[in-house]
């Protein structure tokens, strides 16, 4: 199953064996630190005995990762390749696919000469144009048609599987594949293709159907979750329908008891249409606002944008201005050959470089005052937009209350005329029996009227109070954060400058 190995004992991946790898092959970056692993691009590891893929979490560039011919059992340690296009894992000891789901930029895996059994757990591979599995233990054909959903697959090597000696398998691929240029080494023709597909053009269109319910399901998903993803941004997710109201009925059974009696159920009903018809407002509401804040907020991003941008501009042309004049001043020196006139330009070149620095510091500062303008300006407006968007919350939720009291009240009514009626046999004969023994007790019919009224203004009350502390929350997080990043740019910047200076320095010294 596996190539040569030699009599060598079997070892693990180590600083070492990387360090010697990336030294003997081209485009290796070494500086007096040692590697630089982050900027290879490409690393072989074959024929090396290696047991386990281990120490490549700092090689972020690599493009081509080669450890065919080991004894690799298992795919890991790969998660922060993420600029992997090649990967060839072929003549090792592999029995399972796993561990591939960041490699999202791979377009050639080869896993031929393994123990796999099963294809699988490729979902985020959508770059795949190669994939070679050659020599494994896969044994159903169905099983091959999970490569369907990459569209850019046109070589496929399924050599030395049992599934590979099916009946018709060539024409089977071929079918089912239509885009496929190669299989198992060969060159795919036409009248192959042609025949396979008359051959399988029921099966074909049966699958395409099922496929396209398939893909409809799934974006049908997908926009269904942006669609509540924008109403929870916009902090009024379940507010554009009756799920407020249904949650403050929910697990009530009493008061299922109570909407039996006569009239409770069309005050019921016109309390559901006035509660939806107000949480609707509040939900169209809830996304113009969401969109207006999103508005000021990309204006601002904008604008701090171009204000960073102009001033780095007129900080590269100071720097330009200097670094040129700063040559000159360089080499000048570099002739003299009298100390004290050598000491005089000495101190003019340090006092120009105090003078770049000034004009660097004081062009940062500038800017710094400009950012803390702009932020403080979006704080301003954005505390506008969410205040007056928490006084339309609350005036509704305050609606939403009066309509319960109200509810509540008529209810109550009815329930003690029906308690009258109860009490002097005065009741009609349809009468559900279980709503007639609740109303043999008058206290157990005031407490539920009291219970159910308590409960639905609670669910009232907590819905507005996580809408109005979430949008404050936001504002405050958006706020602070943008700060914290500005603090963090300015400070790196001033960093810079002065590591810039002490680097213009240093040869003076």
């Amino acid at each position: 199953m596996n190539g040569l190995h030699g009599k060598s004992q079997p070892i693990l991946i180590d600083e070492e064996i990387l360090q010697k790898a990336v030294a003997e092959q081209t485009g290796c970056i070494v500086s007096a630190e040692g590697v630089h692993y982050d900027e290879v691009l490409k690393i072989c590891l074959e024929y090396r005995n290696i047991l386990k893929i281990d120490h490549l979490w700092d090689f972020t560039s690599l493009a081509r990762l080669d450890l065919n011919n080991n004894l690799i059992e298992r795919i890991e340690g790969l998660d922060r390749l993420i600029n992997l296009t090649w990967l060839n894992l072929s003549f090792n000891r592999i029995g399972k696919m796993e561990g591939l789901e960041s490699l999202q930029k791979l377009e050639l895996l080869n896993l031929s000469n393994n123990r796999i059994s099963v294809i699988e757990n490729l979902d985020k591979l959508e770059n795949i144009t190669h994939f070679c599995i050659a020599n494994n233990h896969l044994r159903q054909l169905d099983n091959v048609l999970y490569l369907r959903k990459f569209k850019n697959l046109f070589t496929l090597n399924l050599f030395g599987n049992p599934v590979s000696e099916e009946d018709d398998y060539k024409f089977f691929i071929a079918a089912y594949f239509p885009n496929l240029k190669c299989l198992d080494y060969r060159l795919l023709n036409e009248k192959t293709k042609t025949e396979a597909s008359i051959k399988y053009q029921y099966a074909l269109e049966e699958m395409r159907c099922e496929e396209l319910k398939i893909k409809q399901a799934v974006d049908a998903e997908q926009i269904q979750k942006a669609e509540l993803q924008l109403h929870t941004d916009a902090f009024v997710e379940f507010l554009n329908g009756p799920y407020l109201f249904k949650s403050m009925f929910k697990d009530d059974p009493e008061a299922e008891t109570l909407h039996r009696v006569t009239g409770v159920a069309h005050l019921l009903q016109t309390f559901e249409h006035q509660m939806v018809e107000l949480c609707k407002q509040l939900f169209e509401i809830g996304l113009a606002e969401h969109k207006r804040r999103e508005t000021e907020v990309n204006s601002f991003f904008s604008g701090q944008t171009e204000a960073v941008t102009h001033y780095q501009q007129k900080a590269s042309q100071i720097l330009a201005n200097f670094e040129k004049q700063h040559k000159e001043r360089i080499v000048e020196l570099q002739q003299l050959s009298d100390p004290d006139e050598q000491k005089v330009k000495t101190r003019h070149c340090k006092d120009e470089i105090n003078q770049l620095c000034k004009s660097l510091m004081s062009l940062e500062f500038q800017l710094v005052s400009q950012l803390e303008d702009i932020i403080k300006q979006l704080d301003i407006n954005i505390s506008d937009m969410v205040g007056n968007f928490s006084e339309t919350v609350q005036g509704t939720f305050a609606h939403c209350r009066d309509l319960e009291d109200n509810y509540h009240q008529k209810v109550r009514e009815i329930a003690v005329a029906t308690l009258e009626k109860v009490a002097n046999s005065n009741m009609e004969e349809d009468m559900p029996d279980d709503v007639r023994m609740l109303f043999t007790d008058k206290d157990t019919v005031m407490d539920a009227l009291a219970t159910s009224h308590d409960n639905h203004l609670l669910k009232i009350n907590d819905r507005e109070t996580q809408l109005v502390t979430r949008v404050n929350a936001w504002k405050v997080a958006l706020i602070k954060g943008i700060q914290d990043k500005d603090l963090k740019r300015s400070r790196m910047r001033i960093s810079d400058i002065h590591r810039y200076v002490d680097h213009l320095c240093e040869p003076l010294e």
